[in-house]
This record gives C-alpha cells, sequence and structure tokens, in this order.
C-alpha cells in the first residue's frame, strides 16, 4: 500500500485566569486547551481517531506534568501556566510500529486567544485497519488538498468586473500551492462564500473545484493576495 497524506489542524485556546495568583510579576496565569483534530475533504474538523495516542512534551518547568499522554480524541490538553514555549507532540497511528509515529512542533503563545495551525502527515505502509480509518476523511492514497480552480463563468451572467484581479492568473496559480496552503484556501472559500458560490468537492479524486467567477469580490481579493504572497504570479502566463 503507498503512504498516505493526511492534514491535522491544532487548535489552541488561552485564556487569563485573574482569580489566580501569579508565579511570575507582570505574567498574568493563563489557562489554555490544545486539541487535535483531523481536517477532512470540505475542510471540516474530523475525529483525529487515526492516532491512537498524542503525547505532549512541555517545558521543563513543568516537572512530572512534563510529559503528559491523552488516548482519546480531539486528544485535549488542560494546564495552566504564565509563559510562551516551544513544544512538540508525537501521535502515534493506529496499528503502526513505534517507528510510525509522527511528531510535530507547536508554538504555545499567548498573541490571541484562539488560533489554529495545519500539520501535513504521512502514514507510511498503513494497515487495514488504520487504511479503513483514513478512508473516512478520503479515498486511501489521495490527498484531501486538490484544488481545481475555473477562471471562465459558465454563465456570462456570473462575470464580474469589478475586481482588479487576473482571473487567469489567479486561476493557474491555486493549484501550484503546497497542501497546507491549499488547505488554507479551502477554508477561506467555506468561510467567505454566497449562496452564489459554486464549489464541488470531488471525494473520489480528492480534489476541490470552484468557479472564481461565483465568489464574492472581498473573497477574490484575498485569494489573490495569498496567491501572490506565495507564487510568482508574474511568471504565469
Amino acid at each position: 500500500m503507498p503512504d498516505v497524506k493526511r492534514t491535522i489542524k491544532i487548535r489552541t485556546h488561552q485564556e487569563i485566569l485573574p482569580d489566580v495568583p501569579q508565579e511570575a510579576e507582570g505574567y498574568p496565569m493563563r489557562g489554555w486547551t490544545i486539541s487535535i483534530f483531523l481536517v477532512g475533504p470540505d475542510g471540516e474538523d474530523m475525529p483525529a481517531n487515526c492516532f491512537e495516542r498524542a503525547t505532549y512534551h512541555l517545558h521543563e518547568s513543568f516537572g512530572k506534568r512534563q510529559r503528559q499522554v491523552l488516548k482519546n480524541p480531539p486528544f485535549t490538553i488542560k494546564e495552566r501556566g504564565w509563559g510562551e514555549f516551544d513544544m512538540s507532540i508525537v501521535l502515534s497511528p493506529v496499528g503502526l510500529p513505534k517507528n510510525g509515529d509522527q511528531s510535530v512542533q507547536h508554538d504555545l503563545n499567548f498573541q490571541q486567544e484562539e488560533y489554529e495551525s495545519t500539520h501535513s502527515v504521512t502514514f507510511r505502509n498503513p494497515k487495514e485497519n488504520l487504511l479503513a480509518i483514513l478512508k473516512e476523511s478520503a479515498p486511501a492514497g489521495e490527498n484531501t488538498n486538490g484544488i481545481t480552480a475555473a477562471s471562465k463563468p459558465e454563465k456570462k451572467a456570473r462575470q464580474k468586473t469589478s475586481r482588479n484581479v487576473d482571473m487567469e492568473k489567479l486561476a493557474d496559480a491555486l493549484p501550484q500551492l503546497q497542501e497546507d496552503d491549499l488547505l488554507q484556501i479551502v477554508q477561506m472559500i467555506h468561510d467567505n462564500k454566497t449562496d452564489d458560490t459554486y464549489t464541488k468537492n470531488d471525494v473520489e479524486n480528492g480534489e476541490f473545484h470552484v468557479d472564481l467567477y461565483t465568489l464574492p469580490d472581498p473573497l477574490i481579493k484575498m485569494l489573490w493576495d495569498f496567491c501572490d504572497k506565495k507564487v510568482d504570479m508574474n511568471a504565469l502566463a
């Protein structure tokens, strides 16, 4: 069986605990949680039940709590503290030996009350039981992040001219993005689309189709600005 790629989402929530005394002057105590999800074919959160456990390796100041193992999705860890730090999270896939573990780095920071990050993980030679779980999020062996963008409207009524955007270049740029970037694009479309927006999720082929001319103007500008940072737009025909 070939390797299977999927995308996970790590969601962090943090808030100040006003009733808890400060341990370091000038740094309020905060409560924080981290949860892990599998990203579905439409960008939705799915249970990360392809992993049997998640092992969090926290800052050494946590002492005996520095290493914590969670065995039930979404593998939510709940802690408190005053400082930001980088941690590693080791994800153990169902039915794979220890050398199949996935290690991702996560930045715990207090810049936002809630924030998310995505990571691509690869399951190498997954066994039958793991394959069955992975097929719930997309066909085994397929990625969930392919995008096909139509730059020509099916009907003239769909065409909009109030954008200062080269739609042909935008359509050419989208498929050139990396997997994590494509996931963000899909999420942006889902979060900002209107009733007129045409999208189609082709689960069988692991592709996401969108008619650019059915997107609202602000979303078109968001997609253009995002692609302009990731792709050399001037090099596109």
